[in-house]
């Protein structure tokens, strides 16, 4: 199958454009590959904005938090507070990214503008079923708008 993941960055990913978008691009051909729907920069409900968020085959949800460089991340720590909104998480990078820098706890993807692989699983963590169903009406929803051609960004739960 041919993917085509359009992915536009917002302004705060511009830090370096370029590795962002080409390791956005190949994580999300990945998450395909393996049989997820990847949307691009979900504002998730506590405000945090999720680089990628992925309905599964089987209704699990993944976030991944792309990373430019080490400088994206020693600033941004956010990436702790997507637990409430997946059942796994990754943390995404070029192959040029050094090692050794990243938390052991979060899966891990290397990815460049063709694909990607993941070198760690993520610990999976289940959500409540409850929560599931939530996540998952709102993922449906902000997906169709999106695919209506309207601007949204935001998980309405």
């Amino acid at each position: 199958m041919d993917v085509v993941v359009d992915i536009t960055l917002a302004p705060s990913a511009m830090g370096r454009p370029e590795t962002t978008l080409t390791v956005t691009r190949g994580a999300a051909r990945l998450l395909v590959d393996l049989g997820y729907a990847p949307l691009a920069e979900v504002t998730l409900p506590n405000g945090r904005r999720a680089d990628l968020m992925a309905l599964g085959p089987k209704g699990d949800i993944v976030i991944v938090e792309v990373k430019s460089g080490i400088e994206d991340y020693r600033v941004d720590r956010k990436w702790g507070e997507y637990a409430p909104y997946c059942d796994a998480f990754h943390f995404a990078v070029a192959p040029q990214f050094p090692d050794g820098i990243l938390p052991q706890e979060p899966g891990l993807i290397v990815a460049d503008g063709f694909g990607g692989a993941v070198v760690r699983a993520a610990p999976v963590a289940p959500l409540a079923p409850a929560r599931r169903k939530a996540l998952t009406l709102a993922f449906a929803r902000l997906a169709a708008l999106r695919a209506a051609g309207v601007a949204a960004e935001r998980l309405s739960i």
